[in-house]
């Protein structure tokens, strides 16, 4: 029998970008931490795959039964889109009723990515970093640098001076701009430098927010007390931190699993380490003392993703955005 009456939602680039609002992507974040912590949703094995050209594909995807949730994230990087003038990281988000097997909403993946993820360390620096930190350095000055930067400033009104860090040591003119009128904003060089490890040691919070080719710093440049956010390891063979720092302190991941297979803790063995949703399941905030080095290695796992396109789908039904076409079956 057939169902005439079936639906599709599509959301492009610029409907999700009317539907992107900071505050709800931070709700369905802590949401995803939550679900992830109760162990209400499941993540399912992860798809990383090298493909011709250096480029990388991915499946993330997961759901949550009692929400009839369920979906996943085809992404990855693509360098020579650069090329053509193009965004090198690509992703397309699908949710699917867990009833049927039909999908309900396709959706431009690539801005939802940014603000999840920023919206995911941002609550990391909320729970784990100090209460009065003041300083932030961040390596790297793209898409994502930007966006972990804004949310990092919303999540810790503290943070007066953003030091930045580039490949090259390049002044990025367009990056100072986007935050002058929140914080003080200031060039530190080059990473793998004197410099930036200066800047390392002068900070109270790092965001490493590079393609995660190498080390970035140098581990005695981390003073106690200092939190790191690291966003760039997300396969097999990367990283940013360097090595002996994750010894050095106490490290938190979204989902373990897969940051031991993934992110900055597979270079680490089976060094102790938590999942970041335990706190929001517990007593909210980090027991810390003044001391203590904390990380966030952050490798994003498919219930953000989830969570924060079902907000965009349920808002752009609401609002009448979006392409909406028969799709029977």
């Amino acid at each position: 029998m057939q169902n005439n009456d079936a639906r599709l939602l599509i959301l492009d680039r610029d409907a999700v970008a009317a539907l992107l609002q900071p505050d709800n992507v931070r709700a369905a974040v802590r949401e995803a931490f939550a679900l992830h912590a109760a162990r209400a949703a499941r993540v399912f094995p992860l798809v990383r795959e090298e493909l011709p050209g250096s480029a990388v594909f991915g499946i993330k995807s997961g759901d949550v039964p009692s929400q009839e949730l369920l979906g996943f994230k085809a992404a990855g990087f693509w360098p020579a889109n650069r090329e053509a003038g193009g965004d090198a990281h690509q992703a397309t988000i699908m949710l699917i009723d867990p009833r049927t097997g039909r999908p309900l909403c396709i959706a431009d993946g690539n801005a939802v990515t940014t603000a999840r993820t920023a919206a995911a360390g941002a609550l990391g620096i909320e729970l784990l970093a100090r209460a009065d930190s003041e300083q932030l350095c961040v390596f790297g000055t793209g898409v994502q640098a930007r966006g972990h930067v804004d949310y990092a400033l919303h999540a810790l009104p503290s943070l007066k001076r953003l030091r930045y860090i580039t490949s090259d040591g390049r002044h990025a003119p367009e990056f100072e701009a986007l935050f002058a009128g929140r914080c003080e904003v200031a060039p530190a060089g080059g990473a793998r430098t004197a410099a930036a490890d200066a800047a390392v040691a002068a900070s109270d919070v790092i965001i490493t927010a590079t393609p995660g080719h190498s080390m970035l710093f140098s581990a005695d440049a981390v003073r106690a007390g200092t939190h790191v956010n690291a966003v760039g390891a997300d396969t097999q063979g990367k990283r940013e931190l360097p090595a002996g720092l994750l010894e050095r302190a106490r490290v938190w991941a979204d989902d373990l699993p897969q940051a031991r297979h993934i992110g900055e803790l597979q270079w680490a063995g089976e060094l102790p380490a938590a999942e970041l949703g335990q706190l929001l399941a517990g007593a909210g905030t980090a027991p810390r003392s003044a001391g203590d080095i904390t990380i966030f290695d952050m490798t994003g796992i498919a219930l953000q993703d989830l969570t924060t396109v079902r907000m965009l789908y349920q808002r752009a039904l609401a609002n009448n955005i979006g392409q909406d076409i028969a799709w029977p079956w």
